[in-house]
């Protein structure tokens, strides 16, 4: 099995990573992210596959969508175990694919949820301590260690795959933020009085909404809401949905 991911700040590629440490018993695996330009072909080769993302709004984000619409025809009959990282709640985060990729021809194995460290790093009131961050990456990793110990017994989870986790991500949250990522696309935020031109928010950004133009960052208007950009902007000079960065999150600070 090798794994396909998007990850925004490491959240996604460390549960993924350790997914498939365990599923394989190996610590070196075949992983790629969307953004490798082998990834396709990689896919065209496996039969299964462990796909992993997270979740915005109860909803996948922009990039991840435009990456299953694109490449439809590579998912025909692959076994697909599905894998949605969330800051707080998701009623159907692996659904949300697996209807795509179930039109498109793929066999659905199974999916899990997993609570991560919030990366939306503008928002006061979304803000753990480390050490709560750290207590919610073990129960990550203990849940990833059953869920493929089961999986090996031959019991695959099935969350947020169920006729009922469907209604309680469209009710509990898409219906109240329709579109809401959508309405994000232009609306990334740049402080020019503290941005020092380094340039490294446009080369990190997944979908190339940060053009540097004049040795400044211009927005493009495809924001794809992941955060890499704000959390490792040196300066802090970039905001999403609040305006102000209160707290930068990467996975790295949290790991022991």
């Amino acid at each position: 099995m090798i794994g396909v991911y998007f990850s925004g700040t490491g959240n996604t590629k460390y549960c993924i990573s350790r997914f498939l440490e365990y599923y394989n018993d190996k610590k070196e695996n075949e992983i790629y992210s969307i953004e490798d330009k082998n990834c396709i072909s990689k896919i065209k080769e496996s039969k299964d596959i462990v796909l992993a993302y997270p979740i915005y709004y109860s909803d996948i984000p922009i990039i991840v969508k435009d990456f299953l619409n694109n490449n439809k025809d590579v998912f025909k009959d692959k076994n697909i175990f599905l894998i949605a990282t969330m800051g707080l709640f998701s009623g159907d985060g692996t659904g949300c694919s697996a209807r795509l990729l179930k039109r498109y021809g793929a066999n659905i194995i199974g999916g899990l949820h997993l609570k991560m460290p919030d990366c939306i790093g503008d928002v006061k009131l979304l803000k753990k301590s480390i050490k709560r961050n750290k207590a919610i990456i073990k129960q990550a990793d203990l849940k990833i260690k059953r869920t493929v110990i089961n999986i090996k017994k031959g019991k695959y989870s099935k969350e947020g795959l169920h006729f009922l986790n469907h209604i309680t991500g469209l009710f509990g949250q898409r219906l109240w933020f329709y579109n809401k990522t959508l309405k994000l696309k232009d609306k990334l935020n740049i402080d020019y009085n503290k941005c020092i031109s380094c340039g490294k928010c446009s080369i990190n950004c997944p979908t190339k909404n940060l053009k540097m133009i004049d040795n400044k960052p211009i927005p493009q208007g495809n924001c794809t809401s992941c955060y890499r950009c704000i959390n490792n902007c040196t300066k802090y000079a970039i905001t999403l949905i609040g305006n102000k960065v209160y707290e930068q999150s990467k996975i790295e600070k949290y790991i022991d």
